[in-house]
């Protein structure tokens, strides 16, 4: 379905309106406005620059690693179009909150309206790209956090959280590589959902064509999963730009703080990366968690011996990046794809 703007913003707008007041008062409480907007003035624009560049590659590389699945399942779609599927579903992403959901939701509508693909192979391609990325997340998560306990010393409550996000993170790809293997048993799960749906509307849903829509799709889901571990040579690809896309999405906080004169361990960097996004995965209900995850990453680098000044700046800065300059292409990409729709006809 089409989203309706005037609804998702008219719903989204007052709570992301109470998250920017919960940001905005503890930026005054516990960092002193004066404060921040001294440092958000010292800024060095060349760096800062050099954020901005890598911030618009990391959207690059991710879109490189979807195209590949797509040509591996061969879903023909050129890469500007997978580019401009990638501004909409993160946009969308941003605005409802559902983090990480809604954005496979998006890509997977857009492949099969736009390009007239199978729902199932859109599908087969996101979630192989999803579980790529958590896998390279997780290691990274693992490796840094081992560097990280060698070279601090950490509270409890810490070392308790990381070990839970990353428990959590390697559960979630074991689920969804299982899940994408075993089809009898996703088959299962899905109809007992169906089931239920049935069961709480009292017999007036009848669901037996969503069904049959549904086994078909699985079918071609998995017959997509198994075409792609088939050739694992073809995989090479895909792993080398989501490598990137990671490496660019870190090196923006990198840069940031580079910008504020700041020199910060790589390996902290890494770490409140991995976790914020994580905190990204709680449904709080606040568009971006705009609010609650700036909190979060000021108080872990401070935890990790960074300023609390330096740290409130170089988490506005790198959320200016990483989410509003991100939800404004996206914005413009959707009113793009929405415009184009119109002129084929198609609503």
């Amino acid at each position: 379905m089409v989203i309706k703007r005037r609804t998702v913003l008219t719903r989204s707008v007052p709570f992301l309106l109470i998250g920017l007041l919960i940001l905005v008062l503890y930026l005054h409480f516990f960092v002193g406005i004066e404060n921040l907007i001294q440092l958000l003035q010292s800024v060095n624009l060349l760096y800062y620059s050099l954020a901005f560049v890598v911030s618009l590659l990391s959207i690059v590389f991710y879109s490189l690693t979807w195209q590949h699945f797509l040509n591996l399942l061969s879903i023909k779609i050129g890469f500007p179009k997978t580019f401009l599927f990638v501004w909409v579903a993160t946009f969308v992403d941003i605005l409802i909150p559902a983090e990480s959901i809604s954005s496979e939701i998006s890509k997977a509508y857009l492949i099969s309206r736009s390009v007239g693909q199978s729902t199932g192979k859109a599908v087969a391609s996101i979630v192989s790209h999803r579980i790529l990325s958590m896998s390279i997340t997780a290691t990274a998560l693992i490796i840094s956090s081992a560097l990280l306990i060698l070279k601090y010393e950490l509270s409890t409550s810490i070392l308790t959280f990381m070990l839970i996000v990353m428990i959590g993170t390697v559960f979630s790809i074991v689920l969804l590589s299982y899940l994408s293997f075993k089809e009898q048993t996703t088959w299962k799960v899905v109809n007992k959902i169906l089931g239920f749906v049935e069961f709480i509307s009292r017999g007036r849903w009848q669901l037996t064509n969503l069904k049959t829509k549904a086994q078909r799709m699985l079918k071609m889901f998995h017959e997509g999963t198994t075409t792609l571990i088939e050739h694992p040579r073809n995989l090479a690809l895909p792993v080398v730009f989501s490598l990137l896309a990671w490496v660019t999405d870190v090196l923006i906080s990198f840069f940031v703080f580079i910008s504020l004169g700041f020199d910060v361990s790589f390996v902290v960097i890494v770490i409140v990366y991995t976790l914020s996004m994580a905190i990204q995965y709680f449904p709080i209900g606040i568009p971006a968690e705009v609010g609650f995850v700036e909190i979060f990453m000021t108080s872990l680098y401070t935890l990790l011996g960074i300023p609390l000044p330096i740290s409130a700046a170089a988490t506005v800065l790198t959320r200016v990046l990483t989410v509003w300059f991100r939800f404004f292409v996206g914005y413009a990409s959707f009113i793009r794809w929405i415009g184009t729709e119109f002129l084929m006809g198609d609503g």
